[in-house]
C-alpha cells in the first residue's frame, strides 16, 4: 500500500483535523505517515547552529512523499502557527521539496465555516513553494464534533462525498 504524508496543523493527538487526515488516507487507499510538526519556533539564531534534525526529517518526508495531505484548524481566522512554523523552517533548507508536489488541503473546525479562512490563508502561504494544490472540492468540516463517530470515522454523507471526490482528484494528480 502507498504511504501518504499528512501534516496536521493541530498538535493534539485526537484533534478533528488529525481524524480527518486519517479518513482522507483511508479513502485514498494509503497508509498515513503523520509528519512531526513539533518543531522549535523558527529562529535564525537556532539556524546558526544548523538546521534542527526534525526539520531535516520533515523536509525529506515531504520530498519522498508521492502526495501530501494538509489539515488545518482555524485559529482567529488563520491557519495554525504550527503549520506556518513548519513552512518557515522547511524553506530554510536549500531546494524545494514542495515543487509540483500534489497537495490536498482540508479542515475541520468547531465553527460553522469549517475553516474556509484558514484554508485561504494556507493556500496563500503555499504559493511560493509552487505546489500542485488540488483545487476542489473543498473539504470544510464545520461543527466537526457532530460529524465524526467515537472511532474517528467521518459519518456525514455530504462530507464523505466531498472527501472522496477530493481524494480521487489527488490520486489523478499523483498519477500524472
Amino acid at each position: 500500500m502507498t504511504e501518504i504524508l499528512g501534516l496536521c496543523g493541530s498538535l493534539r493527538r485526537e484533534s478533528f483535523n488529525r481524524k480527518l487526515l486519517r479518513e482522507a488516507a483511508r479513502v485514498f487507499g494509503a497508509d498515513l505517515k503523520d509528519a512531526n510538526l513539533r518543531l522549535p519556533l523558527f529562529d535564525e539564531d537556532l539556524e546558526e547552529d544548523g538546521i534542527p534534525a526534525e526539520v531535516s526529517e520533515l523536509y525529506q518526508a515531504i520530498q519522498d512523499a508521492p502526495a501530501v495531505l494538509i489539515a488545518t484548524p482555524e485559529y482567529n481566522q488563520r491557519m495554525s502557527a504550527v503549520l506556518k512554523n513548519a513552512f518557515d523552517w522547511v524553506s530554510r533548507i536549500k531546494g524545494n521539496p514542495w515543487k509540483d508536489k500534489p497537495v490536498a488541503i482540508m479542515s475541520a473546525t468547531a465553527g460553522r465555516s469549517g475553516g474556509a479562512r484558514a484554508q485561504f490563508d494556507l493556500r496563500l502561504a503555499m504559493v511560493p513553494y509552487r505546489v500542485n494544490i488540488v483545487t476542489g472540492p473543498e473539504v470544510l468540516v464545520g461543527s466537526a464534533r457532530e460529524h465524526f463517530d467515537e472511532n474517528g470515522r467521518l459519518i456525514t454523507e455530504s462530507y464523505i462525498a466531498f472527501l472522496t471526490d477530493a481524494m480521487e482528484h489527488l490520486k489523478r494528480a499523483t498519477a500524472s
